[in-house]
């Protein structure tokens, strides 16, 4: 049996998954880069919360999802850019914008994973981990 090549690409399936089938939350195993994309997540408005959950012998993380009054989904859709087998990166002087500022591009950078948006104002760039809208 073999393990899991992309841990992020699991966590954004787990996502969209369970925003299909309309589950309150969602469980995925813990990292440090999965606790921050969740940061990310919550700060951006897009999941009303996370926990950690220490459990043996793994931890987790439980992401509590936001749905609209008429039941749907506050994320409409995710997508994984960068992937083991081909990095993505921008430069500072690349504005990484997604579907012309209604969606959020998240990035890990050298000074920790932020939204697009923030590493802009920074004058940062970094590896592009995925889209969110």
């Amino acid at each position: 049996m073999s393990g899991i090549t992309d841990p992020i690409a699991d966590m954004l399936t787990r996502i969209r998954n369970a925003k299909m089938v309309g589950h309150p939350n969602v469980q995925i195993p813990a990292s440090n880069i999965k606790l921050a994309i969740a940061r990310v997540m919550k700060t951006e408005g897009y999941i009303k919360d996370y926990e950690v959950l220490r459990r043996e012998p793994h931890k987790l993380i439980r992401l509590h999802l936001m749905y609209d009054p008429q039941g749907e989904s506050v994320i409409r859709g995710l997508q994984r850019m960068s992937k083991p087998g081909l990095r993505s990166y921008v430069s500072k002087t690349y504005s990484p914008r997604f579907r012309n500022g209604l969606g959020i591009t998240i990035l890990s950078t050298s000074q920790g994973v932020m939204a697009g948006r923030e590493a802009r104002r920074r004058g940062i760039g970094g590896e592009v981990v995925c889209h969110l809208w």
